[in-house]
């Protein structure tokens, strides 16, 4: 049974998504056969409009065991056991975490973010640290915790 579930949409992945996609258009109205047909130019664009649609939103179900994450469509996604989360609090992320997956090194964490800098932080037993961004930390929080404390 799903106990919670939010979805954070990226705007700035979709906008960048956008973006590409006028550019593309220019590109072909500028020069129809020589911009249109090149292969190399359709492969990067597609590349990018596969990473853009995939970090476009960022979906966070929470059910009896798990806390579940999925990126897009879903090729990128994770789930943390319920009954190894320590602890959990909301944070504000610093702007150079960026978005999308990403590692830091100092703190030692993996973050997953698709906008924004507020994001909610879960410790595992093992020690390692992990944050969720979302635009409702609080709420999240609060699920999170109400949770952990049921399956201990």
């Amino acid at each position: 049974m799903i106990k919670y579930e939010h979805t954070q949409i990226g705007y700035l992945m979709i906008f960048f998504l956008l973006a590409v996609i006028m550019f593309k258009i220019c590109l072909h109205l500028v020069d129809p056969m020589d911009s249109f047909f090149n292969v190399a130019s359709m492969s990067a664009i597609m590349v990018v409009l596969f990473i853009l649609v995939s970090f476009s939103t960022l979906n966070v179900i929470i059910d009896e065991d798990y806390v579940r994450i999925k990126f897009g469509y879903g090729i990128f996604q994770k789930k943390f056991l319920l009954k190894e989360i320590t602890s959990v609090k909301s944070v504000k992320n610093r702007w150079y975490y960026g978005w999308g997956i990403r590692t830091s090194l100092y703190p030692c964490m993996k973050i997953y973010n698709v906008s924004g800098f507020d994001a909610v932080e879960i410790t595992m037993k093992n020690g390692k640290i992990y944050r969720i961004g979302t635009d409702k930390p609080r709420e999240l929080e609060l699920v999170i915790s109400t949770e952990i404390k049921s399956v201990k």
